[in-house]
Order: structure tokens, then C-alpha cells, then sequence
């Protein structure tokens, strides 16, 4: 009898661990922080061994700087598709911090980007390709007509020799595959890129970079059960968060999760390719070979401060301003500014290139 009983309290201890790994394993899709070692983890250490790039010394402050310049910007009426205050933030902060001498942007809309990037390098030459009538114009911006993609033009032949590729910066808030753009930027020799939009798997218009780097190898994967812990989690986090993404909007009917439902999209035409998981495997292989760093800017404040409730911040790295900073947020005039401008943000990310 006695050893019938230590089996059965093995046998539940055994279960109970099961049950935790189990919770573990599906939770750490949901807790896990991109901004940090999302993609590739060792390769964030270029720029972590300078501590001018760490936003706990600089982004506040600079952020304090930026708020008077954002509140004067010329096109202030909301327009879905455009930058929020989290990505116009980051932007400016990095082009400040790269100071390129060329700006190639594709996908400026009315030219509320050109502007954050004018203001924050009043200098450089900016490019804008397939900018839709600009509300905003410069004489020192060469305006690109939609009908000339940057995959399409050959740099080489368009671009003073003298400018070294290592000075200009690309901009990318075109919806397109963002892997492909990585190649034809590797290709064309560039080597510091800005991606907006930059879509968690299961959503949004285009491969994204996240969607790239999403491989069970790095942490990510996903369980496509509906029994799930994490098809449960989700949907719990779906009742607070509008763009939470629910189980059954990452995985098909085949247990396809990766990119969207198995898709590797591109908007221009519309065009939805189906990808096996090996390719998906092997864009991320290509990825990191080429690869020195991937760094998701923050949003500028937590949700218990900014009012949003559009993304979900467990899918985000630390914002700048956590609930504990209400009265630096309060002092830098951020209290003033309404809800919708914090709640467009989607992981801008800067990539740097070997060169």
C-alpha cells in the first residue's frame, strides 16, 4: 500500500511538471521581448558595446527635445497607414543618431516622414519614392513618381560615386516584402535600413522582418492547437488589446503559423505566396548570414500612461516611460497629446547590414 502511494505522488509530481513546461513553452511566445534578442541574440552586441545607443541614457532626453518639434508638424489630422508619435520618435532619433548625408525613403505618403527626417537631418539629400501629392515639399527633396520602385533603379548609375553606400539610409514604409527589400538593399550595397510596419506573425500587409525571425529556433513558433495555453492566452489578451492576434488568426487549417497563415505577402499586387516552413527556415538562414544588427525601437510610453489600447504590449519591447514615470510624462507634455497618436506603433526597426 505504502509503495502504491509513492507511486501515485511520482506520477502526479511527473504530470504537475509536464503541466508547467507546457505553460512555459506557450507563454514564451507572448512574453518574450524583441526589442532585445528577438531575432539574433550575439549580433546585437555592436551596438549594445556603445552606450550612446541605449535608450535608458538618451532616448529619454532626446524624446524631451522632440515634443515641441512634433507638436509643429505640418500635418497633424490623422491618416491611417501614417506614423504615429512612436515611430516619428524613432525615426527622428535615428537618423539624428546615424546622420546619413543621403536619405532614400520609400512610401512617404504626404510627406509627414520627409519632414520628421528633414527636421532631424536638415542637411542630408532625401530621395522620396512613390510619395502620394505631398502636403509637405523641399527644395532639397528629389520626389520619385510611384511608377519607380527601389527594387527596379539602379543606384549605381543614379548616385554620385563619391558618396560612400555607409552614409546613406534607407527608409522603408512601402508594405512590401521586407525580406526582399533586405536583398535588394544587400545587392545594392546599402547597409543601414529603417523598416515601419514591421507586422508581428499572423498580421499585417507583408513579410515582415519579424515574421522572418519568428523560427522555433529563436524562441518563437506557435502552437496552433485551440487547446493550447497559448491559444488561451491569446485570446484573453484579445479582450484588452484590438490588435492582439488570436490563435486562429496565425495558424491555417494546415498548422501553417509562419509569416500569415503560411503566406509570405507582398502588397503591391496583392500577391499572398505560399511558402513552406523550410523556406521560411532558410529566409531566416539568408537573414542572419547577412546580419550585424536588429534593433526594435520601444514605444515612447506604457499603456497606463499613453491610454492605448490598440497593440499588445506583451508583443513589444519596454517602453521608454513606464506606469512609475507619470510624472516625467507628464513634464514632457506627453499627458496633452490624445490616446491615438501612441496607438499605431508596430516594432519600427533599424537593421544594419554587413558591409
Amino acid at each position: 500500500m505504502e509503495l502504491l502511494s509513492r507511486a501515485l505522488l511520482i506520477l502526479l509530481a511527473m504530470l504537475l511538471l509536464l503541466l508547467a513546461l507546457e505553460w512555459n513553452l506557450d507563454w514564451k511566445h507572448l512574453g518574450s521581448a524583441p526589442g532585445g534578442h528577438y531575432c539574433i541574440e550575439e549580433k546585437l552586441a555592436a551596438a549594445g558595446r556603445d552606450s550612446s545607443w541605449d535608450f535608458g541614457l538618451l532616448g529619454v532626453p532626446h524624446c524631451k527635445d522632440f515634443i515641441p518639434l512634433y507638436e509643429s508638424r505640418p500635418i497633424k489630422q490623422y491618416q491611417r497607414g501614417a506614423l504615429g508619435l512612436d515611430h516619428s520618435f524613432g525615426l527622428w532619433f535615428l537618423a539624428r543618431r546615424l546622420q546619413p548625408e543621403i536619405i532614400i525613403e520609400s512610401g512617404g505618403h504626404r510627406g509627414h516622414s520627409t519632414w520628421i527626417l528633414r527636421r532631424a537631418v536638415p542637411d542630408a539629400r532625401i530621395i522620396a519614392l512613390g510619395t502620394e501629392h505631398p502636403s509637405y515639399v523641399h527644395a532639397n527633396t528629389i520626389y520619385v513618381t510611384r511608377d519607380n520602385d527601389f527594387g527596379s533603379l539602379d543606384w549605381d548609375n543614379l548616385l554620385n560615386p563619391s558618396i560612400r553606400k555607409a552614409k546613406i539610409l534607407l527608409v522603408f514604409d512601402d508594405h512590401q516584402n521586407q525580406f526582399k527589400r533586405v536583398l535588394q538593399a544587400r545587392n545594392a550595397g546599402f547597409q543601414h535600413l529603417i523598416f515601419a510596419n514591421n507586422s508581428d506573425t499572423g498580421s499585417g500587409e507583408a513579410y515582415s522582418l519579424r515574421q522572418v525571425c519568428d523560427q522555433q529556433s529563436t524562441g518563437g513558433g506557435h502552437n496552433c492547437s485551440i487547446d493550447s495555453r497559448e491559444a488561451a492566452a491569446r485570446s484573453q489578451r484579445k479582450k484588452s488589446w484590438d490588435r492582439a492576434i488570436e490563435i486562429s488568426e496565425i495558424c491555417s487549417s494546415k498548422g501553417e503559423w509562419w509569416g500569415v497563415r503560411g503566406q509570405m505577402r507582398d502588397k503591391p499586387d496583392r500577391a499572398s505566396v505560399y511558402i513552406t516552413h523550410r523556406d521560411h527556415v532558410r529566409n531566416h538562414g539568408i537573414f542572419d548570414s547577412m546580419l550585424q544588427t536588429y534593433w526594435e525601437l520601444p514605444p515612447v510610453a506604457s499603456p497606463g500612461l499613453s491610454k492605448q489600447r490598440s497593440y499588445d504590449p506583451a508583443r513589444t519591447p519596454p517602453p521608454l516611460l513606464g506606469d512609475e514615470d507619470s510624472v516625467v510624462f507628464d513634464a514632457m507634455g506627453l499627458s496633452q497629446l490624445e490616446p491615438w497618436q501612441f496607438g499605431d506603433y508596430s516594432q519600427l526597426v533599424y537593421v544594419r547590414l554587413d558591409g
